[in-house]
């Protein structure tokens, strides 16, 4: 994997990660209906970039 997508993938992370720390931050308690909220936002973050980075680059090869 080149440099280049590690440092979208961590950038993506922290963002994803502040978001969800600003979400349970906000919240006076942590929920399952929370947890799943985290669950799905995480799949529906990082499984269309890991698709296109890393799934597909093992095909290019």
């Amino acid at each position: 994997m080149k440099t280049s997508v590690i440092i979208r993938f961590v950038l993506l992370f922290v963002a994803w990660a502040a978001t969800v720390g600003i979400l349970v931050a906000s919240t006076p308690r942590f929920t399952p209906y929370l947890a799943f909220v985290i669950v799905a936002s995480a799949i529906i973050v990082f499984v269309p970039v890991y698709k296109k980075y890393v799934r597909n680059d093992k095909n290019r090869k």
